[in-house]
């Protein structure tokens, strides 16, 4: 037995989710599904935006599954971890611009 609080195993679990709610189990991946079909962007492109949204998230179950997604549709190492970056980058970015919050709050406290 491991120690980890994550098991990897556990993904393949996801659909159980279901057993105590299966209304909301099955609209959630009637949802989901149709989220992932092609539409005006490829599958390739919807792998791509999850796997950051997935780092961005710190999400190990939906890293595991979208990193596996995007090498089957051919994403390359260098276009996943772009992507990677250009997630980084925006949650950065949106932390830092919070920061005016923080800024009008301590001059209104100041004033």
């Amino acid at each position: 037995m491991s120690n980890m609080y994550y098991d990897p195993k556990d993904l393949r679990k996801f659909g159980d989710i279901t057993e105590w709610n299966e209304e909301l189990g099955t609209k959630f991946f009637d949802y989901y599904g149709k989220v992932f079909e092609e539409g005006a962007l490829t599958a390739r492109e919807k792998a791509l935006i999850a796997l950051a949204v997935s780092h961005t998230e710190q999400c190990p179950y939906c890293i595991d599954a979208y990193t596996k997604e995007t090498l089957q549709r051919g994403v390359t190492k260098a276009e996943m971890m772009e992507a990677i970056h250009v997630g980084a980058a925006i949650k950065s970015g949106a932390t830092l611009v919070h920061g005016v919050m923080m800024m009008n709050k301590v001059n209104k406290l100041d004033g």
